[in-house]
């Protein structure tokens, strides 16, 4: 009978053999030797499936689902599927550097919280270069760290999706939103944090490799800011005013003007202003989406 893992790693993919090969493989060079890494397939897709059969590992599990059902689905199964006391995610475009876990999991013990939450930095490959994110710890409150902005510079509060390492008790009880196509982890978390007991833990180093490529195309960076919209309307109880006006700014204003939908310029700067309650860096950033250019936002000025 095989030893129970302490930590179980989920990874969800579709279509992408060769990334998600990078992906596994820098699981498997952790320092953490005690783990289980379930890769799940979201729908038939025989050439992942081959590409992962080439992987040598017992420690490797490949639960191909026999329907699509999108990336929030993917990782409940895989949640449900595990074996691990500790639960961390990994997209299938991104990477981890090998103390990854081992300094996660010794914030986690420390935490005098039943539930950590455990974040970290993230080495952002852009094609402007390489940039060091989040550029300030978490703080309170979440939301507002999450979806609004004190500066123009991206990057300033991130808690990435590839960082996140918990108690699978947790997820149990809070699962991803199954059908959510976008803002997966930021639901989450928002979501996560209410539960008694659980706390966000940070490690301010730079522990994984986030992969922000235009070649690397993936549905969070899909512009739908109707999708967003209704979303944010959707959380809304979950969200300070401010927090709600720096979404609108930065997410659902930026991907209407890059679609040019100038028609929604005005509704949207009244639901800011009706709805939030935006600092002046808001209501800046909000028209700088719209009046900046994409190729210089994509230079770092306003993103």
């Amino acid at each position: 009978m095989n030893p129970r893992p302490f930590v179980s790693v989920v990874i969800p993919t579709r279509a992408r053999p060769a990334l998600v090969v990078c992906a596994v493989t820098s699981v498997l060079k952790q320092t953490v030797t005690d783990l289980e890494v379930i890769v799940v397939i979201d729908g038939p897709d025989q050439e992942t499936v081959r590409a992962l059969d080439a992987i040598n590992s017992p420690r490797l599990k490949v639960l191909a689902l026999p329907q699509q059902g999108g990336g929030a689905r993917a990782r409940n199964e895989g949640v449900n599927a595990a074996a691990g006391e500790w639960l961390a995610f990994l997209d299938d475009d991104d990477e981890w550097l090998p103390e990854k876990l081992v300094q996660q999991l010794t914030v986690a013990k420390a935490s005098p919280a039943p539930h950590p939450i455990v974040a970290c930095q993230v080495v952002a490959r852009t094609a402007r270069g390489e940039f060091i994110w989040p550029r300030k710890p978490p703080c309170e409150p979440l939301s507002e760290y999450l979806l609004a902005r004190d500066s123009w510079r991206q990057g300033e509060g991130l808690l990435q999706t590839s960082t996140l390492l918990t108690t699978r008790r947790l997820l149990l009880e809070v699962p991803f939103e199954d059908g959510l196509r976008k803002h997966q982890d930021w639901d989450w978390l928002l979501r996560a944090v209410l539960v008694p007991g659980a706390k966000i833990e940070f490690v301010p180093q730079p522990l994984a490799i986030w992969n922000l490529e235009p070649s690397q195309a993936s549905v969070s960076r899909r512009h739908d800011w109707q999708g967003s919209l209704a979303w944010i309307r959707d959380r809304r109880s979950l969200v300070t005013r401010r927090a709600y006006a720096g979404f609108l700014a930065t997410q659902v204003g930026s991907q209407a003007a890059r679609q040019r939908q100038w028609r929604a310029f005005l509704p949207l700067m009244a639901e800011m202003l009706r709805i939030g309650s935006p600092k002046a860096i808001d209501v800046l950033l909000f028209l700088g989406m719209w009046v900046v250019p994409p190729s210089f936002r994509e230079r770092g000025k306003v993103s």
